[in-house]
């Protein structure tokens, strides 16, 4: 086993004897550009800052400083790679893009599930769990997580729109209207660009489940094995609005576990769900100093979260939010 460095970004992945370079990264997760498989499109192009490398079209050693292709170079020792491309979490710089609203559905009594696509989608690279903002004419960006994994090709969102948040509901107004929407993306910094040496914990309030699915569905693309444990949030059964599908990852993926938290009481006071959901959590008993958390949904309940998770033994390093980013304490 060969250990695959990248430079600026300094994410890294483990290469067999066997594996093409650009397999292996895919399989940490890690997007690197690429549009084929033998070399053609010249996409996963990079350079040897240091070790050895074959170049398995003509079998020769690679020297230091050369170019090369990801999928047609193996690893004889631990290198170190130069590729630009490939960016470090959350360092993609936001840009503007024109999406075409393909689909609006309701998927709950307030929730809607919207489909985008993007014209020259292979000009957009994120990571999973990042959002991005839509805009509107003559209106503030409404931001919004995305639900998609970095792979896919169109972009999801859901948006809760009951009709007493007028921002949101403008957004729904103005995508089941058809046509096409500016987007600006993506944005935030509580998000993965390689899968992670540690077990997942990932905790969401409402419709903060749409960047832990960013998050599942990219981690179910990789190699990664370690256990996944999700909390979802909600005050009532009818607002788990994709209920289904965590239950069927559930079933689905060994590594994965789903824990519901429902109040479902008469006194719907978000501050008694929010410490009904990290109660739940903390009971786990988990090995907080072998684990990483991420976290989406209201200030009040992130941070309600963090405390007690740090309190409990988890380093702060390993707790991961937007909230931390957009709504910092002081």
């Amino acid at each position: 086993m060969k250990r695959v460095v990248l430079q600026p970004s300094g994410l890294g992945f483990d290469a067999e004897p066997e594996d093409d370079l650009l397999g292996a990264a895919t399989r940490a997760g890690i997007a690197v550009p690429a549009a084929c498989r033998n070399g053609v499109c010249e996409l996963c192009g990079g350079r040897l800052m240091a070790g050895t490398a074959l170049n398995t079209r003509n079998q020769q050693n690679i020297s230091i400083s050369e170019p090369l292709m990801l999928c047609r170079s193996r690893a004889l020792t631990d290198l170190e790679l130069e590729i630009d491309a490939v960016m470090a979490a959350g360092a993609n710089q936001p840009r503007k893009f024109q999406a075409k609203v393909a689909d609006v559905q309701s998927i709950s009594h307030d929730v809607y599930r919207v489909e985008l696509v993007l014209p020259r989608r292979r000009e957009l690279s994120f990571h999973a769990g990042q959002y991005l903002s839509v805009i509107l004419p003559d209106a503030e960006p409404c931001y919004f997580s995305i639900a998609s994994s970095p792979a896919e090709q169109s972009i999801e969102l859901h948006i809760q729109a009951s009709p007493e948040w007028v921002s949101a509901q403008k957004v729904i107004d103005a995508l089941t209207s058809g046509g096409e929407v500016t987007l600006e993306l993506p944005h935030g910094k509580a998000c993965l660009a390689q899968a992670p040496a540690k077990p997942l914990l990932l905790v969401a309030a409402g419709t903060g489940f749409a960047q832990m699915k960013s998050l599942v569905d990219y981690l179910r693309s990789t190699s990664y094995n370690q256990p996944v444990t999700l909390f979802w949030g909600v005050r009532r059964h009818e607002d788990m609005y994709l209920r289904s599908l965590a239950h069927r990852w559930d079933q689905e993926w060994p590594a994965f576990t789903f824990r519901p938290v429902v109040g479902d009481d008469e006194d719907n006071d978000w501050g008694g769900h929010h410490d009904q959901l990290v109660r739940t959590v903390l009971a786990t008993g988990m090995d907080w100093d072998n684990v990483e958390v991420h976290a989406s949904g209201s200030p009040t309940m992130v941070y309600t979260l963090m405390d007690a998770l740090l309190e409990a033994g988890l380093p702060e390093e390993a707790f991961f939010s937007d909230v931390l980013e957009y709504a910092p304490r002081g």
